[in-house]
């Protein structure tokens, strides 16, 4: 029995390896999408249906619940299959609502009226569409009033990444951080808008100072879907754990296991 994570490619195994710590006992089917990553480039009507597609393949193979840890499928993707109608006993969720409800500092599935927070000036690091779409001030404007958000689109950080091209990438997050800085030179938080940028958590640290809280996703998924399935312990599906991904699954199996630093093994999708 298996919950569903999906993302376009690699970085949502940040999200995997802390909801696998959080919830030991629970299986995961872990679907990269790496024949179309990444995400961040793409119009929202291609990544709405690319989404789509491996969402319902997620379904297919048994997971009732799947959680997009992609940022940028969230943004494209999640409220509109949500409002255009989901199957009977199927769930889809996403990892911006975890982060701003701990930015804000509001319980989990706090429904209550926006207020003000302590929080007022926020730098938000994520991939072009993601900052195109705007879907992270939507969700905040639900929750929050008064938060200043400066979004910088962090274009080639996830190609680097999904390379293994660190030095690159480490690289292009200081230069985004510096331009983040010429429009707000004081960021009081920044959040990691993509579930590749945990990974480069310590160089956003240091280029952005260690005053400014860096909020990234993962733990925070973990605990709120912890909390989703005590409230839900139906949602677990049938399907079988593992990996599986549209792309070769060979190159792909060596990322994953550079990056989580143990072997991991992909199936082809």
């Amino acid at each position: 029995m298996a919950i569903g994570i999906f993302d376009s490619g690699l970085g949502g195994l940040t999200v995997f390896d802390a909801v696998q710590k959080r919830l030991p006992d629970v299986d995961f089917l872990y679907y990269a999408d790496s024949a179309n990553a990444p995400y961040g480039v793409r119009e929202s009507d291609d990544i709405y249906n690319l989404t789509v597609a491996a969402v319902e393949r997620m379904w297919a193979l048994g997971c009732d619940l799947v959680i997009l840890a992609c940022n940028t499928a969230s943004a494209a993707a999640l409220r509109r299959m949500q409002e255009g109608g989901l199957p009977p006993g199927k769930r889809v969720l996403g990892v911006f609502v975890p982060l701003i409800e701990a930015m804000t500092e509001r319980q989990w599935g706090d429904n209550s009226p926006p207020r003000e927070v302590a929080v007022q000036h926020v730098a938000l690091f994520a991939t072009p569409a993601t900052v195109a779409s705007r879907a992270f001030q939507r969700e905040l404007a639900f929750r929050a009033i008064g938060v200043d958000v400066e979004a910088q689109a962090c274009g080639g950080v996830v190609d680097a990444i999904e390379d293994g091209d660190m030095i690159l990438a480490e690289a292009l997050v200081r230069s985004h951080v510096d331009a983040l800085k010429r429009k707000m030179p004081r960021p009081e938080a920044a959040v990691l808008g993509c579930t590749h940028y945990p990974l480069l958590q310590s160089v956003f640290q240091k280029a952005l100072g260690e005053d400014v809280a860096v909020y990234s996703q993962a733990n925070l998924v973990a605990e709120s879907l912890a909390d989703y399935l005590t409230r839900h312990p139906d949602m677990l599906g049938s399907g079988a754990p593992g990996f599986v991904t549209t792309g070769k699954p060979t190159k792909v199996s060596d990322r994953a296991t550079q990056f989580l630093r143990r072997q991991i093994r992909f199936e082809a999708a």
